[in-house]
């Protein structure tokens, strides 16, 4: 038994570490400029006095079938925590969304990992309480019920305190912003006016696809863009195509690089158009398709200030403005009677800095089985008209 309880609050040791790193995350690195930005870092701090309660409680089991459950509650508890600490590292690094609970798909596994912590504790608490003579039973009930007390206990504050903070800055400009100007002043450009891409950039584009609502793949492309000049990488998921690609263009000279293989010089021509957010701003933003753009209002984009702009797309022009689409078909892909629409917004700066895109069609166009199929592309260029030094590669 001795051993067991020895476990049991190692676990919750690892747990208790965890959730004081997530707490001193938020209550020193999160400063958006709200009013209660430390109301909401204090509000992160009652999951590590639950987590530590299973310190002093261990939720002990004499039944060995009972015993693994809550060994493994406490092991995917930490699992979930993991990723999501690496998840507020990367926002709070890169001036992410102002409010720290941007939404339900990044809120969940917070959700679940407290709830774990929060019914591993409330079983030793339970058998704390009860005695480890009564009935399994319940103590079981006992600590499910004190389980999910714990978790609206501790859950609520924060995500009130959290998203009344972000409300509160939804109308102001922020100090700085990587999408672009936040000076108040500066009134971003019409939708049917001029605009261009940025000088440089970085480039993040994001593409899935379904069938039918099933899930067919995913790319994910990161890079720089200095000019004409370009450096990135893509991780290509698909149906068709497993692993990661590359491109560069550095001084007039280009290289492409394919799966488990080395860089391989290219053709300036191919290179044209793998410029990302450039070549979808020359493609599919320009003025004769922009005559019927639909304003749909300023907004503010982690801080700067934007105007929302949507058009129609039909999908030659999009496989033409985003070309790394291609991975996803079996074949050559034929969207003459594919149709969607394309968001945009552009900056005080009359710069696109982000673009959102969906087009669907028959499934059979892109050589997959099924009636029809939807793709879906984000891309956002941050840090324009920084500089960038475009290297060759190795």
């Amino acid at each position: 038994m001795r051993v067991r309880i020895f476990e049991l609050r190692l676990i919750a040791a690892v747990l208790t570490v965890m959730w004081a790193v997530v707490a001193a995350l938020v209550l020193v690195g999160y400063r958006p400029g709200g009013p209660i930005d430390i109301l909401v870092g204090l509000t992160a701090l009652p999951p590590v006095a639950i987590a530590g309660m299973a310190l002093a409680w261990p939720p002990t089991a004499r039944d060995d079938r009972v015993f693994a459950v809550t060994i493994w509650l406490g092991l995917i508890v930490g699992l979930l925590l993991v990723p999501s600490i690496g998840g507020v590292v990367a926002q709070l690094t890169a001036r992410g969304p102002e409010t720290i609970v941007p939404s339900l798909e990044a809120g969940y596994p917070w959700l679940l990992a407290l709830a774990g912590t929060s019914v591993f504790s409330g079983l030793g608490i339970a058998r704390h309480l009860l005695g480890p003579g009564s009935r399994r039973r319940r103590r079981l009930l006992r600590g499910l019920a004190l389980g999910v007390g714990l978790t609206i206990a501790a859950g609520s504050p924060f995500t009130v305190a959290a998203l009344a903070n972000g409300a509160a800055l939804a109308d102001h400009p922020a100090a700085a912003s990587r999408f672009g100007p936040t000076d108040p002043a500066l009134v971003p450009p019409s939708c049917t006016g001029p605009l261009a891409a940025g000088a440089s950039a970085v480039v993040a584009l994001d593409i899935t696809a379904n069938v039918d609502r099933r899930p067919i793949g995913s790319v994910e492309v990161l890079g720089l863009r200095e000019g004409s000049d370009i450096r990135w990488t893509a991780n290509v998921a698909t149906s068709t195509v497993l692993g990661q690609y590359g491109a560069i263009r550095a001084g007039g000279v280009g290289w492409l690089k394919d799966p488990g293989g080395a860089w391989t010089l290219s053709t300036t021509n191919r290179l044209d158009q793998l410029t990302l957010d450039r070549r979808a701003v020359d493609v599919a933003l320009r003025p004769g398709d922009r005559t019927a753009a639909e304003n749909r209002g300023i907004e503010y984009v982690e801080g700067a200030r934007a105007r929302h702009c949507r058009i129609a797309i039909d999908g030659p022009t999009f496989l033409a403005a985003f070309p790394e689409a291609d991975w996803f078909a079996a074949g050559t892909p034929d969207l003459h009677a594919w149709r969607g629409e394309l968001d945009f917004w552009l900056f005080g700066d009359d710069e696109v800095g982000q673009l959102a895109v969906m087009v669907n069609g028959d499934a059979a166009a892109i050589g997959a089985t099924g009636i029809q199929a939807t793709i879906r592309a984000t891309m956002t260029a941050t840090d324009r008209g920084s500089q960038f030094a475009i290297s060759p590669p190795n």
